[in-house]
C-alpha cells in the first residue's frame, strides 16, 4: 500500500511538472514567433509560471550610456565654477572691510553707506555670474537629454542629477550672499551660533564645497552637525536595502506595470472612458507599491547610507506623511530636503518682501511644477504639461483640506487624510503614468524590444 501510494504521488508530481514545462514552452515559442527579427541574441528571457523577466532587451543605445556618463561627470564642474565665483566675491568683501577699517576718521553713516554700495555692486556682478553658471548647468543637460538620449531611464537619472546640482548651486550662491551681507553689516544681521565655527569667508574653500556636494541636503550651510564616527554595519545594511528594493522595483515594473500600461493604449486612443477608469484603478495598486518601494529605497536607505558616510548629523529626510491630515501637510513632510530648499530660498524671501502666504505658496508650487515637468517631460521627450498642471491642482486640494485639518476632533483629520490618499493613489501618479506612456508610444513605439 505504501509503495503504491508513493508511485501515485510521483506520477502526479511528474504530470504537474510536464504540464508546467509544456505551458512555459508554448509561451516561449509564442514569444519567439512574435518578437522582432532584429532582437539581439544576448537578450535573456525567463518565462516560468507566468513570470516574464527580460534582461538586456531594453532599447538603450551606446550613445545614451556615453552621454549619460559624460553628463554625470561634467555637471558637478558647475559647482566648482560657483566656488571660483565666490572666491572672487570673498576677496572683494575682505578688501571692502579693510578699506572701511582704514577710514577710521569717517563717520559711521559713511561706513554703512559704503558697505551697502559695496555689497550691492558686488552682488550684481556675482549674481549674473552665478545665474549664467547655474542656467548652463541645467540648460545643457536638458537639451542633451531631450535631443540625444533616447532611453527614458537614463535621461531621468541624468536630469535628476543635473537638477540636484542646480539646486545646490543656487543655495550655495544665495547663502554666501547672505553671509557676505552679514559680514558687511554685522549690526543688521544675526546668524546661527553654529556658523561661528566657520565664519565667512573662511567657509569658501574647496573642501567645504566638496562636503556640501556629497551631503544629503540641498540647503548650503558653512557648518553642519556631524556624527562622531561612521557605522559601517549601518552603511552596509542601508545599501543592501537599496539594492534589494531597486531589484523589486524593476521586477514589479516589468511584470505588472509595463503590461498594464501597454494594454491601456488602445483604450486611451479610442477614449473609452469606462475602460480608462478601470485601468487607472488597476494601475493605482501597482504604482503605489512601486512608489512606496522607491520612497523607502531613496529616503530611508540611500540617503541614510550617504549621511552615515558623510557623518551628516541631520537625518530627518521625511516625517509621517502617510498620516497627513491635509494635502499641505503631505507636501511639507514627504520630502524634507526639497521642502527646506523651497522654504529657505523661495517662500521665506517672498514673505520677507511683503508677499502674502497664499501668493508665496502659489509661487512655490509653480516653481515645483516647472521642475516636475522637466523631470518627467524631458526624459520622455514629451512636454505635455501634465506634471506642471498636476502640481497646480494641489493648491485647491490644500485649500479644501486645510479647514479639515483645523477641525476639532479626529473626524476632520480623517477626512483630510482620505482626500489625500484618494488624490494620491487614483488621480496623481496613475493618470500621469498613462498619459506620458501613451505619448511615448505614440512618438516612438514600445520602449522595449520585447513584444508583449
Amino acid at each position: 500500500m505504501w509503495l503504491q501510494t508513493s508511485i501515485q504521488s510521483f506520477d502526479a508530481l511528474a504530470n504537474t511538472w510536464n504540464s508546467c514545462y509544456e505551458s512555459a514552452t508554448s509561451r516561449r515559442k509564442l514569444h519567439e514567433g512574435t518578437e522582432s527579427s532584429s532582437r539581439s541574441w544576448s537578450s535573456l528571457t525567463v518565462t516560468q509560471y507566468g513570470v516574464l523577466i527580460c534582461i538586456g532587451c531594453h532599447d538603450y543605445r551606446r550613445q545614451d550610456l556615453l552621454l549619460g556618463a559624460m553628463l554625470y561627470t561634467l555637471v558637478p564642474c558647475h559647482l566648482f565654477v560657483a566656488y571660483i565665483i565666490e572666491l572672487a566675491a570673498a576677496q572683494q568683501a575682505k578688501g571692502a572691510i579693510g578699506r572701511m577699517t582704514r577710514d577710521a576718521d569717517n563717520s559711521q553713516d559713511y561706513h554703512d553707506a559704503q558697505a551697502r554700495r559695496t555689497f550691492h555692486s558686488t552682488w550684481l556682478v556675482i549674481a549674473w555670474a552665478h545665474g549664467i553658471n547655474a542656467t548652463l548647468c541645467l540648460l545643457v543637460t536638458t537639451i542633451t537629454v531631450y535631443t540625444y538620449i533616447h532611453h527614458p531611464l537614463i535621461g531621468t537619472v541624468s536630469e535628476i542629477h543635473a537638477l540636484i546640482v542646480w539646486l545646490k548651486n543656487c543655495s550655495y550662491a544665495f547663502t554666501n550672499r547672505d553671509l557676505r551681507h552679514a559680514l558687511l553689516n554685522p549690526s543688521y544681521a544675526s546668524l546661527p551660533e553654529i556658523y561661528d565655527e566657520c565664519p565667512y569667508p573662511r567657509n569658501v574653500t574647496l573642501g567645504n564645497l566638496s562636503y556640501f556636494w556629497w551631503a544629503p541636503t540641498l540647503v548650503y550651510q558653512p557648518v553642519y552637525p556631524r556624527s562622531p564616527q561612521i557605522r559601517w554595519a549601518f552603511v552596509v545594511k542601508r545599501l543592501a536595502e537599496g539594492v534589494g528594493l531597486s531589484t523589486f522595483i524593476w521586477l514589479a515594473s516589468a511584470q505588472y506595470a509595463a503590461p498594464l500600461l501597454r494594454n491601456s493604449l488602445n483604450k486611451i486612443a479610442s477614449l473609452d472612458v469606462a475602460s480608462i477608469v478601470e485601468r487607472l484603478m488597476k494601475l493605482s495598486t501597482v504604482s503605489l507599491i512601486i512608489w512606496l518601494a522607491g520612497f523607502f529605497a531613496i529616503f530611508q536607505s540611500i540617503l541614510n547610507a550617504l549621511a552615515e558616510l558623510m557623518r551628516f548629523g541631520d537625518r530627518e529626510f521625511y516625517a509621517e506623511w502617510w498620516n497627513s491630515p491635509s494635502v499641505g501637510t503631505y507636501w511639507r513632510t514627504w520630502n524634507k530636503p526639497v521642502y527646506h530648499f523651497m522654504r529657505r530660498h523661495i517662500y521665506s524671501p517672498l514673505i520677507g518682501r511683503g508677499w502674502s502666504q497664499n501668493t508665496a505658496s502659489t509661487m512655490v508650487f509653480v516653481f515645483s511644477g516647472f521642475l516636475h515637468e522637466l523631470l518627467v517631460g524631458v526624459p520622455t521627450h514629451n512636454i505635455l504639461g501634465v506634471a506642471f498642471v498636476g502640481m497646480l491642482v494641489q493648491l485647491p486640494l490644500i485649500a479644501v483640506t486645510l479647514p479639515l485639518e483645523k477641525m476639532q476632533g479626529i473626524n476632520g483629520k480623517t477626512m483630510g487624510n482620505c482626500i489625500f490618499w484618494i488624490s494620491f493613489c487614483l488621480v496623481g501618479q496613475p493618470l500621469a503614468a498613462l498619459l506620458y506612456f501613451f505619448a511615448w508610444q505614440a512618438k516612438y513605439g514600445s520602449v522595449s524590444k520585447q513584444a508583449v
